[in-house]
């Protein structure tokens, strides 16, 4: 299985140095396929919401037994879809010294980052993701997109080499983020009322994408999105801010919430595997970054996914273990057909449209939440 299946993108031009050229004083200075009317704008405040806040070293010490912290991670999946998570173990100099080589790539020139630039019909390098027409509409930011994990996975052509610590630090990080990872999904596991080793073994060997993100400043940042509405289609995404540029914004009953992250943590949102294979109980949601008009925004996304032997589709366990025979709600599908499937669907600003065709009786993605 090749991650080639994931799809390619095509190349745009750089935002960062549109930006940094114009400007963007005026609306007509801005492009045409960045500005995004159809988007709704409106937020429910102008204040931050505080989603859940896990505590690591409480949820470690609940790991076998029943307790409040594993109690909350519960909720939190099921009722929310994002949470952040404290006390995780990943550390603080580790973290600055990630954001701190980020920081150092994107504030090279134009040509010294176009050395990572992508290949044709992969996902991997310095561009923007899903662009899959001459006329599709293009979100205002710039990314830098690496494989990490499986090791053998590691496309080495396109780590940066600048700063020169860039690799190694990153390397670090991914180890620790995937420690982290692990002992979330085992702890969800066990919320679920699967063995604690249950995801954990589908997810060994799986993909860790790395997701790098930078959004410049627009004066018209209302006429502009960072990100298009989506979901993730991965399993379990951990979000750390660079800057302290706020951008992340999640739907909730139909309205746009503000998350004001807390220094030090990560962001954790379930990803649409996770909901397929919990079949539905626990949900991926809408999230979109919006721009700010006088500031640059950074941060990085971390994907983990599946091994590509994994199936995609409603755990067996979950169908009849206590479920009186309910019926999955989802289709069960290779991985690799799933990753077929989300390469046709496109970022476009209507969300959960990969959820919407995996459902067995989908219903209209009006009605998604």
């Amino acid at each position: 299985m090749a991650l080639k299946e994931a799809g390619g993108s095509l190349p745009v031009p750089n935002v960062q140095q549109l930006a940094s050229s114009s400007n963007a004083t005026s609306l007509e200075e801005v492009p045409t396929r960045y500005i995004r009317p159809e988007l709704d704008r409106v937020s429910s405040d102008d204040h931050c919401v505080s989603i859940p806040v896990i505590d690591m070293s409480k949820l470690v010490s609940d790991s076998h037994a029943d307790g409040d912290e594993l109690a909350k991670l519960h909720s939190a999946c099921r009722d929310w879809g994002f949470f952040q998570v404290i006390n995780h173990g990943v550390a603080n100099t580790m973290m600055m010294k990630m954001n701190a080589d980020i920081q150092e790539f994107f504030n090279q020139s134009l040509h010294e980052k176009m050395e990572c630039a992508q290949l044709p019909n992969t996902i991997e390098g310095y561009g923007q993701a899903f662009v899959v027409s001459e006329e599709q509409k293009l979100d205002w930011g710039d990314m830098l997109f690496i494989i990490a994990r499986p090791l053998d996975g590691r496309n080495m052509n396109i780590w940066p080499k600048v700063p020169s610590s860039f690799r190694a630090t990153l390397d670090q990080y991914s180890t620790e983020l995937e420690k982290l990872t692990s002992s979330l999904l085992s702890s969800m596991a066990r919320n679920l009322g699967l063995e604690p080793g249950k995801l954990l073994s589908l997810f060994k060997e799986g993909m860790q994408g790395m997701r790098m993100n930078y959004y410049p400043p627009c004066k018209q940042a209302t006429k502009v999105i960072g990100l298009a509405p989506h979901s993730d289609a991965t399993g379990l995404t951990l979000l750390a801010q660079v800057n302290e540029v706020q951008g992340l914004q999640i739907k909730r009953d139909g309205k746009w919430i503000p998350i004001d992250p807390i220094p030090g943590a990560f962001i954790v949102n379930v990803g649409d595997i996770i909901e397929i294979m919990s079949n539905g109980e626990y949900k991926s949601i809408e999230h979109r970054a919006v721009v700010n008009p006088e500031k640059e925004r950074l941060s990085i996304a971390t994907f983990h996914s599946p091994n590509f032997s994994a199936t995609i589709g409603p755990l067996s366990n979950l169908l009849t273990k206590d479920k009186k025979g309910q019926a999955p709600n989802y289709k069960s599908i290779s991985h690799e057909d799933y990753l077929k499937l989300g390469a046709k669907i496109k970022l476009d600003g209507k969300g959960k449209g990969l959820i919407h065709q995996m459902k067995i009786q989908p219903e209209a993605l009006n009605g998604e939440k």
